[in-house]
């Protein structure tokens, strides 16, 4: 069988690895000149957020053959509103690294490929159609599912990011929601090591939002961050993206073209991951190719999960700051960690998400 996948990211990379595990080999078209060839980034996959399965990666490597190395063990999740800080302590999940990096996940599952990868491809979708058997689109965001009518945003956001240099705790990440100067948004510092982190800024991109100037927005918040961390932080690469879609595709597959990672709809809007899911369809689909499973049966939960997530998002919009200081300087009481830290550990399946879900969407009403 002849087949094409559009985007050497992580779903398609996935999806060739679970291929060639069944004896179909793929061609891989990407029009960058790399894997991971993209600014650096750091990212985190939360147990909390994946449910049923408990320890993510582990999943992933028992029961489909992808091996990733994680940066850290997440052990300890600062988090801080706009007067208070508080923390999730236990083993609740992983942080890694994205992009042009030498330990990136892209570069991990690049060592476990062995099909043909076309670099700075011009191949547009039609073409591939035409050529080939089946298609997976893995083109890392939206834009040819929307343009084939096969999406639905549900909002954008601006990004805006950087590394630093400091000195860090590699397993020890931090979250901020603060809307006195974030609206809406929240931001991260995700170390890659003791010496550099990522520090990132996220918003909706709502009209009160738009009229805001970015550039004084990050460097509110990089004082911030300083000041809550007691040191300089040294930026020394930055990035941004503006507008990003998020949303999820209406149909994961139609004819022969598979959907998937960001173009089925992998980023999750609550807290801005999603590459769990994107990892799963592109497994799903090389499953799917193969006639070892079916697609649209395979996604069904990460379209609820995505729902879930987009229900997390709307509730925390409309979320005060007070409210948030309320609930953060509850979470360290001793009754109320030791529930939260039991629910938030990989050993628990308790699905959050799902079961909170009703409520945050009578609160968001």
């Amino acid at each position: 069988m002849e087949v094409a996948i559009m985007g050497a990211g992580i779903s398609g990379l996935c999806c060739a690895i679970t291929l060639e595990r069944n004896g179909i080999t793929p061609t891989i078209f990407e029009s960058k000149t790399t894997v991971g060839d993209r600014f650096v980034n750091a990212e985190a996959i939360f147990s909390i957020f994946n449910r049923p399965n408990k320890d993510s990666l582990s999943y992933l490597a028992e029961n489909f053959h992808i091996n990733l190395n994680p940066t850290a063990e997440v052990d300890k999740l600062f988090i801080h509103s706009k007067n208070e800080v508080s923390s999730i302590d236990g083993k609740i999940g992983y942080t890694n690294i994205r992009g042009r990096h030498e330990n990136s996940f892209e570069s991990q599952l690049e060592k476990q490929v062995k099909s043909k990868i076309i670099f700075s491809s011009t191949y547009e979708y039609e073409k591939l159609c035409k050529d080939f058997e089946c298609v997976v689109l893995a083109t890392g965001d939206g834009a040819y599912a929307s343009h084939l009518g096969n999406f639905r945003s549900d909002l954008t956001c601006t990004i805006k990011g950087a590394t630093v240099q400091g000195d860090f705790v590699t397993n020890n990440p931090h979250v901020w929601f603060n809307y006195e100067i974030i609206p809406k948004g929240y931001a991260w510092l995700i170390p890659y090591s003791e010496k550099e982190a990522n520090l990132v800024i996220g918003y909706p991109d709502y009209p009160d939002n738009i009229k805001l100037d970015l550039n004084d927005m990050w460097d509110k918040f990089y004082n911030l961050a300083c000041a809550k961390l007691d040191q300089h932080l040294k930026i020394t690469d930055n990035f941004e993206i503006t507008r990003y879609m998020m949303g999820i595709c209406g149909k994961p597959k139609i004819d022969n073209t598979y959907f998937v990672g960001n173009c089925f709809g992998s980023m999750t809007p609550g807290l801005g991951f999603g590459q769990y899911a994107s990892i799963l369809t592109g497994v799903f689909s090389g499953l799917d190719i193969c006639k070892e499973g079916n697609y649209e049966e395979l996604t069904k939960p990460l379209v609820e999960n995505y729902n879930h997530s987009l229900a997390l998002r709307r509730f925390l919009e409309n979320l005060t700051d007070d409210q948030i200081d309320f609930a953060v300087k509850n979470l360290d009481k001793q009754i109320m960690s030791k529930v939260a830290n039991k629910i938030f550990s990989k050993n628990s399946s308790i699905d959050l998400l799902k079961l909170s879900t009703p409520f945050m969407k009578l609160w968001s009403k």
